[in-house]
Formats: C-alpha cells, sequence, structure tokens
C-alpha cells in the first residue's frame, strides 16, 4: 500500500515531471527569425520589413508587428490597409497588437498592419503604379510594385500562417454594415468567421488574385472583416474589428477571454447591389441606414436631379438587410447605391 509520504513523493515527482516536459516544450519552441529580425519567446517586436534605402524600398517597405507566447501554439497572421485608404483597418490592426500581452501569449501573432504603406500615407487606395493590390496576388518576384508587394506578403504569409484575417473597409465613398466575408465551402474558414462573432457573415468565393482567395489556394484558413467607409477613422467599427480578431485569438487558444459565448450571426449565401436607373442620376440621399431590414417595394432613398428638380424614387427591389451603401453623394446611371444581403 502507498504511504501518505510515498504519495508526495510520487506526485512531487510527477509534478516536476510536467514542468519539465513544459519547460522542454518551451524551449522546442524557441526564437524565430523574421525578415532578419530575431523574435524570442515572450516578447514582442516591430519592425521594417526592409532595411534597404534604395529609391523603390519606399515604395515597397511596410511595418511588422510580432508577438511571440512563451507557450506553443497556432500563428495568426492578420493584414491591413492592403487598399490605402481604409484606415479603419490599420487602426484594428495596431490596437489588437498594443494589447497583447506576449508573456501570456499562446502561439504567434504576425501582423502586417499597413501592406500598402505607399498607398496609405497618400490617402490612395491603389499601389503606386496605379493596380488593385488586391487582385494581384500571390504575386510575381519579377513584376510591377503592385505584383512584387503580393509576392513578398503572400511568400512570407503561406510559410508562416495557420490562419489569416485581412481587414478592410468600404471603398469609393461607400460604407459597409460589419461584416465577415468567407467562402462556405471551407469549413475551417467558416468557423473563423463564426467565432469572429461581430456582424453578418457573407459567404461567397473570393475574387480572382484576392489575398483571401490564395490563402485558401495554398491550404490556410481566411476570413476577410469588412466594417465601415474610408478615410476616416470611425471608432465603433474599429472597437468592433478589435473584438472580432481577439475572438478568433480566443478560439485557436492564443488568450483566454473569460465567459466567452460563441455567437450565432445571421448568414448572407447571396447579395444584390441596387444601382441608378438609367437616365436617373443626379444627388443621392440614402433615407434608411446600415444594417436596416428591408422588404420588396420599401421606400430606400431618392436621387435629386438638380437641374429639373425631378426626384426619382429609390425601391428595393429585393426583400433583405441592408449590407453597404454609397454615401450621399452626386452619382450617374449604374452607379451603386445600396448593396443587400437577400433572403
Amino acid at each position: 500500500m502507498m504511504t501518505r509520504y510515498t504519495r508526495c513523493c510520487v506526485g512531487a515527482l510527477l509534478s516536476l515531471l510536467s514542468m519539465a516536459s513544459v519547460a522542454a516544450e518551451t524551449a522546442a519552441w524557441g526564437a524565430v527569425e523574421i525578415w532578419g529580425n530575431t523574435i524570442e519567446p515572450g516578447s514582442r517586436n516591430r519592425f521594417p520589413a526592409l532595411r534597404g534605402r534604395g529609391f523603390e524600398a519606399s515604395f515597397l517597405n511596410m511595418p511588422v508587428f510580432v508577438a511571440r507566447g512563451t507557450k506553443p501554439g497556432p500563428t495568426l497572421c492578420v493584414t491591413a490597409a492592403i487598399h490605402g485608404d481604409e484606415v479603419n483597418s490599420v487602426e484594428i490592426a495596431r490596437r489588437v497588437f498594443a494589447g497583447i500581452d506576449a508573456a501570456k501569449l499562446t502561439g504567434m501573432m504576425y501582423v502586417l498592419p499597413m501592406v500598402n504603406a505607399d498607398g496609405f500615407r497618400s490617402r490612395n487606395r491603389v499601389v503606386t503604379d496605379g493596380r488593385d493590390l488586391n487582385r494581384s496576388f500571390p504575386g510575381n518576384a519579377n513584376g510591377s510594385v503592385a505584383s512584387l508587394l503580393a509576392y513578398f506578403v503572400f511568400t512570407e504569409l503561406a510559410s508562416r500562417c495557420d490562419a489569416v484575417i485581412d481587414l478592410h473597409t468600404g471603398s469609393n465613398l461607400r460604407s459597409n454594415y460589419p461584416q465577415v466575408r468567407v467562402d462556405l465551402e471551407s469549413e475551417a474558414s467558416t468557423e473563423l468567421a463564426r467565432q469572429f462573432g461581430v456582424g453578418l457573415i457573407l459567404g461567397g468565393s473570393a475574387p480572382e488574385g484576392s489575398l483571401r482567395g490564395e490563402m485558401l489556394r495554398a491550404g490556410i484558413p481566411a476570413i476577410i472583416y469588412e466594417g465601415g467607409g474610408p478615410l476616416l477613422f470611425q471608432e465603433e467599427e474599429v472597437a468592433r474589428g478589435t473584438e472580432g480578431v481577439r475572438n478568433v485569438m480566443h478560439y485557436l487558444g492564443m488568450v483566454e477571454i473569460p465567459g466567452y459565448v460563441t455567437p450565432q450571426p445571421r448568414i448572407f449565401e447571396r447579395t444584390r447591389w441596387l444601382r441608378v436607373p438609367r437616365g436617373q442620376g443626379g444627388f443621392f440621399f440614402p433615407e434608411l441606414p446600415l444594417g436596416a431590414m428591408v422588404e420588396e417595394g420599401t421606400r430606400m432613398g431618392i436621387v435629386v436631379d438638380p437641374v429639373t428638380d425631378e426626384e426619382h424614387v429609390i425601391l428595393a427591389r429585393h426583400a433583405g438587410q441592408i449590407i453597404g451603401m454609397t454615401l450621399p453623394q452626386p452619382v450617374l446611371s449604374g452607379n451603386p447605391l445600396f448593396h443587400l444581403g437577400v433572403k
């Protein structure tokens, strides 16, 4: 029979073995080299992707934020400002990283908070060569600036990431209701979208040349978060996006969120754009807010011809929810006005 002393010794031995196992696992986890920088377990670092000082370096360079936890775990990669005018995304990425305590982190957080840094500085959506960076992946090592940026980012992320969150906003003077875009055929990506827990989910395949699409083709789960409009910081949208990224970190076991309850967001598998009818251009004034539910025939806004004073009423052609809209501005035939998630 095992005596109390024996039980005590065995318990102490098992405790020591457990501690030794954890120590060995942590040691095996070790430091990582990224873009020529060493990040030790339990530390954070911020540095430029490129160290060169040549003329083209300023057009290609971007900041890199990395936090490496003390325990082995997944690597979550977050990208922002692939479109330079989508400033909410940059602040979400910055705020998420600023809130990380590497000593309590499991796994690694890899953040590219300003992928199109030159476009961000110049308040320009596209890259210097005029191309849309999010139609340029996986890139080309011998291509234009957009192709080079896409190649560097894709190659780096594909070699390190276990999951990707690409942060965006509305574009071209349009604003988006908080939404996660995901290919519903990817179970792992769909679960990321559900766990993000903010706004609604839009199902659909990724556009050709997008980072999300190319990550999926590489076997890496990826989602997009969209919230708000371009060029301005919107605190409510930034706070929502920050919450969503942290929710995913919790789901992946990287951090703990006490009392977290997995949400059940609304999922739309189809969307429809409502556009300016032919010959009815003018000044657009929406009458419903983002997120509003509409039925077919619901009055949504008006377009006023500033020359004739004629008013053209915009009616919903489908039942659904307003997930995006053009901001009040002059519009012409065919311009998008409202984006609906349809039932």
